[in-house]
């Protein structure tokens, strides 16, 4: 019997006429167009590999019901079989590179550790090649606002978490709080509009298998859903006998034991494993932004595995044999797509590996760079400023902030630049201790600066300051890009003949027009939080200032040392007496309700809370949630009856100021 070769260029052009038309299944000289599409795409199963033969089935299933579909769903079953054909193509093209004189063989089953092997595109990409080849022109520019430009930069766009369906259990098994895998056969299908909600269509199948049977539901929302065509379609896809799988999260509700939402794939027989990226894996989660489905995050990836065997690896065998580490190629295939989770923690673990590896070589280098080529002024206190301060303070300095100031005064005794830590909670006097190096700086003839990275931080140590300061006659100055024209003109001709001692400001700090007299000594709050330039730029404000930096960031000493191998870490590890202990606790997502009853209870004892946000409004890039966001939500839908305010760096001073000042008097709880 003839093989068939298809027409590509007479398929195409058949989408082509059929969406000029307006999508109205004109009538060719035999077929209507829904017919003819649905003999090719047959007779194309019999001869394309494997992997295409569960879309080519859908489409067949999709084409039979054209008829009663929507103008709309119809365009996009168009653009569907568009890419269908243009991946048969290339795969067809691909199998005859590889055998040309030998009739097409079908894949052998996967045997690897690696989906890799099961899906493999018709060309190996290369790391620098652009995404359009691989996903088109429409999907790589989405995925350009992701960061993502080429090959390298998908294979290490990582999982942000794992969904495990690769455990298969019977009906008879399932336990609530499982993700799971079943194999079972259909009862009964049924597809429905919800009463309550005209746009959320319902697809229930009840399904049994030797153990027992369970009715599970999908929950489809939109307009493409709701029309009559698709949800008939789904007792053709999904008809009584059928073997499907289906994988989730097992649930537990008053009707009895359920999967949440299933993924759902029909396979040939009891025994097939399923084609799909999600059945019976272990499947990746990626942070997605609008226009960028799951799915084709997936594919994407899928498609540039092959390149991860390009990756130069970089630790020498006995390194990786010591640390009992996978080869960099095994771990960016597995941080992918594992085929179970010790493969997963595997690649996990050579990956976390490499970036503290890396890290810590690139942070030593930096610190020999700069004790070998760098030389501070030795900062040699003169005077009673340090005495006068204590004696200011309505409190005695724990042991650990007397220890700590020890550390850095003998620091700046010394010609090698300073470059200091000091890590501590909140209240445990962090403060203090830099204003004790900032007056030794002062007292030895030398300017400081305080940087923080945002306005409202700069201005809470600014106020604290110049409680402090004013009553020894130092002179302070606040430096924020809200500061006016005039000011900031005064502030600059006082740095630069230096009546100015101290400045305490944001960013504006590093502009090109700030320059000072004398710059002895840095100290920047919350370091993790500018960019290394940034904090580079101030030092370069000064001769190689001696430079001290702060973070509430609780890091165990042993991981502050690799995270800051450039830095010498203090530790203020005592409260000052009367402080409450600080309690941190970690919730996921699904326990925000117990976070939410937490401030209900600490709003009703009388106290304060802050919420705090990574952002100030929605990102791209960034799947977590932002500020603006979650203030439109509390106030009218969690706590309706609180009062609660907005505070973020963009907002202008006088707001600043009004939100700040409301908190203060307590007529905001958050």
């Amino acid at each position: 019997m003839a093989i068939y070769e298809p027409d590509w260029s007479r398929l195409q052009k058949a989408l082509s006429v059929e969406a000029e038309r307006g999508f109205n299944n004109i009538q060719g000289k035999e077929y209507r167009f829904h017919e003819f599409l649905q003999i090719s795409i047959d007779k194309l199963i019999e001869i394309i590999p494997l992997e295409a033969h569960d879309l080519g089935r859908k489409l067949v299933g999709d084409f039979a019901i054209y008829s009663q579909l929507i103008t709309e769903d119809r365009q996009h079953l168009i653009a569907e079989t568009r890419n269908f054909l243009l991946q048969a193509e290339r795969l067809l093209e691909a199998q005859k590179k590889l055998a040309p004189n030998q009739p097409p063989e079908p894949s052998p089953p996967p045997r690897s550790r690696s989906i890799t092997q099961e899906v493999t595109p018709p060309k190996s990409p290369q790391l620098d090649q652009g995404l359009k080849e691989l996903v088109g022109p429409r999907n790589s520019d989405l995925l350009a606002r992701l960061g993502i430009y080429t090959i390298y930069d998908l294979l290490y766009y990582y999982p942000r978490d794992h969904i495990d369906y690769a455990r298969q259990v019977p009906i008879k098994e399932l336990a609530p709080g499982e993700t799971v895998t079943i194999v079972a056969q259909v009862k009964r299908c049924n597809c429905f509009s919800s009463p309550k909600n005209r746009q959320l269509t319902i697809l229930e199948l009840m399904v049994k298998d030797a153990t027992g049977q369970l009715k599970i539901s999908r929950f489809f929302a939109g307009n493409r859903y709701s029309n009559k065509g698709w949800q008939h379609k789904q007792k053709y896809n999904y008809p009584p006998g059928a073997i499907i799988a289906a994988s989730g999260l097992v649930k537990k509700n008053k009707y009895g034991i359920t999967l949440d939402n299933p993924e759902l794939e029909v396979l040939d027989r009891v025994d097939s494993r399923a084609a799909s990226m999600k059945i019976g894996r272990v499947l990746p989660v990626y942070p997605l932004s609008d226009g960028i489905g799951a799915d084709l995050l997936r594919k994407a990836v899928l498609a540039a595995l092959p390149a991860a065997n390009k990756l130069p690896e970089s630790l020498p065998p006995k390194l990786r044999e010591k640390y009992q580490l996978i080869e960099i190629s095994d771990a960016i295939t597995n941080i992918h797509f594992p085929p179970n989770r010790d493969w997963l923690a595997s690649a996990r673990r050579r990956l976390v590996f490499d970036e503290f590896f890396y890290l810590q070589i690139g942070l030593l280098q930096r610190r020999q760079v700069s004790k070998t080529n760098e030389k501070s002024a030795a900062l040699l206190p003169q005077g009673e400023l340090i005495q006068q301060f204590y004696k200011i303070l309505p409190f005695e300095l724990t042991k650990a902030q007397k220890r700590v100031i020890g550390e850095i005064l003998t620091d700046l005794n010394s010609e090698e630049p300073m470059n200091r830590l000091i890590q501590g909670d909140v209240g445990a006097g962090k403060t203090v201790v830099a204003v004790v190096a900032m007056l030794a700086a002062i007292q030895a003839g030398y300017q400081t600066a305080l940087m923080a990275p945002t306005e409202v931080l700069a201005e809470q140590h600014y106020q604290k300051l110049v409680g402090w300061l004013n009553l020894m006659h130092l002179p302070v100055e606040l430096l924020t890009g809200s500061t006016k024209a005039a000011k900031r003109r005064q502030i600059h001709a006082q740095l630069q003949t230096g009546e100015l001692p101290v400045l305490v400001g944001t960013h504006a700090l590093i502009q090109d027009q700030v320059n000072f007299h004398k710059l002895g000594l840095v100290v920047i709050d919350e370091q993790h939080r500018f960019g290394v330039h940034q904090r580079a730029k101030l030092q370069q404000k000064g001769e190689s200032p001696h430079v001290l930096t702060m973070t509430a960031t609780p890091i165990p000493r042993t991981l502050s040392l690799t995270l800051h191998g450039d830095l010498d870490v203090s530790q203020l590890d005592e409260l000052p007496p009367g402080r409450q202990p600080i309690q941190t606790t970690m919730l996921s997502g699904r326990k925000r309700q117990e976070a939410y009853d937490l401030i209900s209870r600490e709003v009703a004892q009388g106290r304060q809370v802050y919420v705090v946000l990574p952002l100030v409004e929605e990102s791209e890039k960034l799947d977590v949630r932002s500020a603006v966001e979650e203030h439109q939500k509390l106030p009218t839908k969690i706590f309706p009856e609180l009062g609660i305010a907005l505070l973020h760096g963009r907002m202008n001073s006088p707001e600043k100021e009004a939100a700040i000042a409301k908190f203060r008097e307590g007529e905001l709880i958050s």
